[in-house]
């Protein structure tokens, strides 16, 4: 698998970061496993996980994968063993949403930054995460107080690097400039992670051009469109699908209409001109597209994550990459 710079921190990471938003409810222990394997088989190494995933149980499934390799990998080979070490891979977590009585809430207050960090690891099993991202703004902490939060985490040495998610272009600019201050020791903004497929190219307009004029990477997360580029809902709804789940259907509806319609039908026509599947049409785009340090994508099954794994080495035409750029111009209006 390709790897790419983060940024300017010197750090690689695979261009195919493995997501595990379903990990722990809709996707089964022993499928994430296998996702796993076959991500670190193929040559992956940047596991993008959250607190809220999967319930809240995502970072707990992913400890557990972690402690089975550490305590197989020394074991005489078999069908089961992992063979990766912690040091393998790079892992993504964040901070700044809770739960609470089953119901989800921005809190971004240094002290609950700073206890969800110490969840994290002790879900993780693991004395540090390389990259910890501020998973969305809140409106109502002070931005250099969140930024300060960052700085004690990296300091502390529980994140390697540390970074912003789903935040706007001058926030990351704003956290880039104030994280270098004072001194040259402090690593500054790594990294931040934001939505970016062709079905969402908002990050486009601001914080892809930051990222590259001030160097920190950039992480684009549900490459797939939130599956729907994939083609899978052309004619209907699976029922074993995200839009047919009472708890994930919200997340995937939006790409379901109007002008997203248009896209995934140009997405199917040019997938058919080049003989692959749309998923390999659309993360193609996605990696091709400058910037982008990786982009993420998450299955519900091993089988999924295999087809994507076998779409990698698809590349578009310079043509098609325009065609497809036009259609999905965000600046022209809704259907």
């Amino acid at each position: 698998m390709e790897m790419r710079r983060l940024g300017n921190t010197g750090m690689r990471v695979s261009a195919l970061g493995l997501g595990t938003l379903t990990w722990g409810r809709d996707t089964l222990e022993s499928e994430a496993a296998a996702q796993l394997e076959a991500f670190v088989e193929a040559g992956g190494n940047l596991v993008d996980t959250s607190p809220t995933y999967g319930d809240g149980q995502a970072e707990q499934v992913l400890g557990r994968l972690l402690a089975h390799s550490s305590s197989t990998a020394t074991d005489s080979a078999g069908a089961d063993s992992f063979r990766f070490a912690r040091e393998d891979l790079v892992i993504v977590s964040k901070a700044g949403v809770s739960r609470r009585h089953d119901e989800s809430f921005v809190d971004a207050s240094r002290h609950n930054l700073l206890s969800s960090l110490d969840h994290t690891l002790a879900n993780l099993g693991t004395d540090y995460v390389d990259l910890w991202l501020i998973q969305v703004p809140d409106p109502h902490t002070d931005f250099d107080l969140v930024l300060g939060a960052l700085w004690s985490a990296w300091s502390s040495g529980k994140a390697r690097y540390v970074g912003l998610s789903n935040h706007a272009g001058w926030q990351c600019a704003y956290a880039a400039a104030r994280l270098r201050e004072g001194t040259v020791n402090v690593p500054g903004l790594a990294a931040v992670e934001n939505e970016y497929s062709l079905l969402n190219r908002q990050a486009e307009a601001e914080v892809l051009p930051a990222a590259q004029s001030l160097g920190f990477g950039f992480l684009g997360w549900s490459a797939l469109g939130r599956g729907v580029l994939t083609g899978k809902y052309r004619n209907s709804v699976p029922p074993d699908s995200r839009a047919a789940s009472l708890h994930l259907q919200g997340f995937v509806q939006p790409y379901l209409q109007g002008r997203c319609r248009s896209i995934v039908e140009s997405v199917a026509t040019a997938a058919q001109g080049l003989e692959v599947s749309p998923l390999a049409v659309s993360l193609a785009w996605a990696l091709q597209k400058p910037g982008v340090s990786s982009a993420i994508v998450g299955a519900r099954s091993a089988e999924q994550f295999h087809q994507i794994l076998g779409a990698l080495g698809t590349k578009v035409p310079r043509q098609v990459m325009t065609a497809l750029d036009e259609v999905s111009d965000p600046r022209l209006p809704a259907a």
